[in-house]
């Protein structure tokens, strides 16, 4: 895992002098495509579309990510997000560019206490703490904090983030369960880029997938209802 970790790191990097270069913000829209239909489109009609994007179907999912020309990504690891997950994600979408709202920070649980909530979790399902488990999730948070400003946010969150977010300050712990949720839609990318060995591949697919079974299992806890209104794209105020 921490040799998956070093190579995902390095390609965040690359990812983010592309974008550099391209002068797009296109690929910090989670695998939604900037040409999107309005919301006048019929619900099931957008469900639809945007399920197809977050499983990384689409055509445009790929231009959006900045990456189509990359053959790795031909053999993604594939990770199946629970159905309401995926409602989660469309709603997520919907909050931050239909209504223009936004999470408001810091966010209870973060990342950081939800990946040590699924620690606890594990340990005493298992009855022992697991090496295996705690490079995963030692991994996730690293992917998020790298991934988050490059790959991970809407543009309109982007002003938020400057304002949250300082030199010593890391996103996992500001951020909560929305925006992991949008790295595990980055990760078949990310880790498309490295040489993984089958073995290993299932493996991780399969804690991975655990891993957000446990997210769909608190979801109620772990997920907002609803956003904050947003003022000049900056931080959400208070309802």
């Amino acid at each position: 895992m921490d040799r998956l970790m070093k190579h995902t790191e390095e390609n965040i990097q690359k990812q983010q002098a592309l974008d550099k270069k391209a002068g797009v913000d296109k690929n910090t829209k989670s695998g939604r495509s900037a040409q999107t239909k309005p919301k006048g489109s019929a619900d099931a009609k957008v469900d639809k579309e945007e399920a197809k994007n977050i499983v990384a179907k689409g055509k445009k999912r790929k231009a959006d990510s900045g990456i189509e020309d990359n053959p790795a990504t031909e053999k993604l690891i594939k990770i199946q997000i629970p159905p309401n997950l995926k409602k989660q994600l469309v709603d997520d979408w919907e909050f931050i560019t239909q209504q223009n709202k936004l999470v408001k920070l810091p966010r209870s649980p973060s990342v950081d206490e939800i990946l040590t909530k699924y620690l606890e979790y594990r340990s005493k399902k298992d009855g022992m703490m697991t090496d295996a488990v705690g490079e995963i999730l030692n991994g996730l948070r690293s992917y998020f904090d790298k991934a988050l400003p490059t790959i991970l946010l809407y543009k309109k969150e982007r002003q938020q983030y400057r304002e949250a977010i300082s030199d010593n300050v890391s996103p996992s712990s500001v951020y909560g369960a929305e925006h992991l949720l949008r790295l595990f839609v980055k990760l078949p990318e990310l880790l498309g880029y490295v040489k993984i060995e089958e073995e290993t591949l299932i493996r991780l697919q399969q804690k991975l997938l655990e891993f957000l079974k446990f997210m769909l299992n608190n979801q109620s806890s772990f997920f907002l209802a609803s956003y904050d209104g947003t003022e000049g794209g900056g931080k959400g105020k208070d309802n």
